[in-house]
């Protein structure tokens, strides 16, 4: 099974990022996880969205050929970063290449409500895109205090109860992308 990543964070030394390469190590034996890079994306721009970069063609194929997609984002006020809204319409324009496409939200942020405001943000965009939505009901990934959670010398999230929990949603959408 081939699952991508997107990540919403750019930097370097993101928790998103570390979420996203702690679920590949971990779920190594059970999919592919590709981790894309939507740094390289320029902004989006209706005037050349019929011949868009090669970044943009590449990012849109390898969405489209993926099982399904896990979006990790941080919280900027109260809202997902510009940079994953500006990978967000590059897919939904022209061939569209997220409807009908299994997708699983999650996100990690310093703060005690994790990204719930983001999450609930970027559900209510992925509804406009059609996708095929994880349901939410205990399969919400809102990891809080992540400062206290990843461990700053590996880089990967460190919390077993937290493992546990992402371990058990992973599986599930698993399964959601196998209906």
């Amino acid at each position: 099974m081939k699952i991508v990543a997107i990540v919403g964070s750019l930097r370097k030394g993101s928790y998103n990022r570390q979420l996203a390469s702690t679920i590949q190590e971990r779920h190594a034996q059970k999919f592919d996880l590709e981790i894309l890079d939507i740094g390289q994306l320029p902004h989006y721009d209706q005037d050349t969205e019929l011949n868009p970069s090669e970044s943009v063609t590449v990012f849109k194929r390898k969405v489209k050929e993926a099982d399904g997609v896990i979006i990790i984002t941080p919280e900027y006020n109260w809202s997902i970063p510009g940079v994953l809204k500006n990978a967000l319409d590059w897919l939904s324009r022209v061939d569209k290449v997220l409807v009908g496409k299994p997708v699983m939200t999650a996100g990690a942020a310093t703060g005690l409500m994790g990204t719930l405001r983001a999450q609930l943000h970027l559900r209510q965009i992925l509804t406009a895109l059609q996708v095929k939505l994880l349901p939410p009901v205990g399969n919400e990934i809102l990891i809080n205090q992540a400062s206290a959670k990843f461990d700053d010398a590996t880089g990967r999230l460190a919390d077993e109860a937290t493992l546990k929990f992402i371990d058990d949603v992973t599986d599930r959408f698993v399964d959601f992308i196998s209906e």
